[in-house]
């Protein structure tokens, strides 16, 4: 049995709950981590979330597993609270899935994405 990109996600997101962009801000106001996994060249024409973590998704479990040598002074334990961020909410499931693997087991992903957060009204800045 082949398994699809879109049974990839939907497993990603199987028990999850995933933050729309007002819960989502409310969380990063109260100190969970916003992490952008975007790439630079959609940043930079999508815009950004001011304040979020930009963590490109190639060295993300990297920079997140609070045992890594190669850890952010934020990977502070496994109980960090993480909202992952892409574009529209689809990669973001992905990788959200793999921080929970590693033990960040209240790692999420924004449902919407930048886009939904955009439309929300919620800060954005143009991309760096």
């Amino acid at each position: 049995m082949v398994t699809t990109i879109d049974d990839l996600v939907e497993r990603s997101r199987e028990g999850v709950h995933r933050p729309g962009a007002r819960e989502a801000y409310d969380a990063h106001q109260a100190g969970a981590l916003l992490v952008d996994i975007r790439p630079a060249a959609q940043r930079a024409k999508e815009g950004e979330i001011p304040g979020s973590l930009i963590i490109e998704r190639n060295v993300l479990e990297w920079r997140l597993d609070p045992a890594g040598s190669h850890r952010i002074p934020e990977a502070a334990g496994y109980d960090v609270e993480i909202v992952v961020v892409c574009s529209e909410g689809y990669a973001s499931s992905l990788a959200a899935a793999s921080l929970r693997e590693i033990g960040l087991h209240r790692a999420t992903d924004l449902d919407g994405g930048f886009v939904g957060w955009a439309a929300t009204g919620l800060p954005t800045r143009a991309g760096g």
